[in-house]
């Protein structure tokens, strides 16, 4: 592999260094011992995380040791939001959320082998801490001016809503996080988002601090931006998790397979791990056909695959052909078919109608008339066979798994109905 740092670079996942040249030459002498944490405040983690988890996985096939440490101390706080206070969760949700996000770094790490992952949790060595230690044994190495400087915080002291006491300490925790790693596992580097920045850097502070000569370091990949304005890792129905249960399967597939040509390159770099020869092919077939969606495609199946496994991945692909037409949809199963449909327009009705009804109702066309005419031009479809009669009705036994009719309006233009009361 190349040079670690250059390859991160290539990539566009370094915004931030505390020195990049001794960084760089840690990892040439290396092994290094690094860590990145994620807090439980939700029961997911969600795709900025997963651009911390694939960054540590990069750093570890690269030859260097990943901690991941999941917060059970810092996720009862939480950072300091930009807007206003976080609402504080009770201990036996956020253990339970530890377990969640757990079960989902697991398999994206190495936990065999030389290098092997190893999990930490922050409650390990701070709910036996009592408050007179903590003031005394961490708290007096940070200085009140430096802390209110840091960027998270100076954004919340001057808005209407201020900080409690609570919030400004998350960045004191943070940095006993990094040094607790320092001494249990020789771990000298953090890596983060950009926007953690100041907690990244509250944790090498303390450790010069109280380790005279330790070298450590913080690394900060950059937010991730869309070049059409939206933010990143959202959709119109809100945020995608890496839970199937809140975001499908086939609706994470659908995200990657959407992306802007104008984000694709961006994003293969920062998530694909195609080599640089493979990326540099994917880019050129865009720029040359865009419109055959080769490197959307071939980003979608991979993350789908290394989120959700291989069989779910045949699923949606299976799925997001059959909607098109090029698939038999009576073969999907029906959980698949159904997060495919609700990431459609569809409207639930108590018996089959006149599909000229349908189209109309679902919005498929303005009006029953422009049904009308949509059939005669050839253009309606039902359960992907062509509607030839302006009067069709469709029967009970068209219904696909009892529940669904697959209404499209030619080659791209999908729909839903479910049948109440079949």
């Amino acid at each position: 592999m190349t040079d670690i740092v250059d390859e991160l670079k290539w990539r566009g996942l370094i915004a931030l260094s505390t020195d990049e040249d001794a960084l760089r030459k840690a990892f040439a002498d290396g092994p290094v011992t690094f860590y990145c944490g994620f807090d439980p405040t939700a029961p997911s983690l969600h795709l900025g995380n997963l651009v911390q988890i694939l960054t540590m996985r990069r750093i570890q096939e690269a030859g260097n040791r990943p901690l991941a440490l999941v917060g059970g101390a810092t996720g009862l706080i939480g950072d300091p939001k930009p807007t206003s206070e976080r609402t504080l969760n009770d201990p036996e949700v956020v253990a339970g959320w530890v377990e969640r996000l757990r079960a989902q770094i697991e398999p994206l790490l190495h936990f065999d082998g030389p290098n092997a992952a190893v999990m930490v949790n922050n409650l390990d060595w701070t709910q036996g801490l009592s408050a007179i230690e903590f003031l005394r044994d961490i708290g007096k190495h940070f200085r009140v001016n430096k802390m209110i400087a840091k960027e998270a915080v100076a954004r919340r002291l001057n808005s209407e809503h201020g900080i409690s006491y609570t919030e400004f300490s998350y960045q004191i925790l943070q940095g006993m996080d990094f040094l607790q790693l320092y001494r249990r596992y020789g771990c000298t580097l953090q890596t983060g988002g950009s926007d953690q920045w100041g907690n990244l850097t509250s944790g090498t502070d303390l450790i010069h601090r109280v380790e005279p000569g330790a070298v450590v370091h913080a690394l900060g990949t950059p937010l991730i931006t869309k070049a059409d304005g939206t933010k990143f890792g959202k959709t119109e129905s809100g945020t995608v998790w890496l839970d199937p249960e809140m975001t499908t399967p086939y609706a994470f597939y659908q995200f990657w397979l959407n992306t802007d040509d104008r984000d694709i390159s961006k994003f293969l770099r920062i998530f694909s791990f195609r080599s640089r020869q493979e990326i540099e092919e994917l880019e050129r077939q865009t720029a040359e056909r865009p419109q055959a969606r080769a490197a959307q495609r071939a980003l979608a199946e991979e993350l789908t695959t290394l989120v959700h496994g291989a069989e779910q991945t045949a699923a949606v692909v299976a799925a997001s052909q059959a909607l098109f037409g090029q698939g038999d949809l009576a073969e999907l199963d029906e959980r698949t078919l159904a997060a495919a449909l609700s990431e459609v327009p569809h409207v639930r009705v108590a018996e089959p109608a006149p599909v000229v009804d349908l189209f109309a109702e679902v919005g498929l066309v303005p009006s029953k008339s422009a049904a009308r005419r949509t059939i005669k031009e050839g253009g309606a479809y039902v359960n992907n066979v062509k509607v030839t009669a302006e009067d069709a009705v469709p029967a009970r036994e068209d219904l696909i798994h009892g529940r669904w009719l697959v209404l499209r309006r030619g080659k791209k233009n999908l729909a839903a109905v479910e049948v109440a009361g079949a």
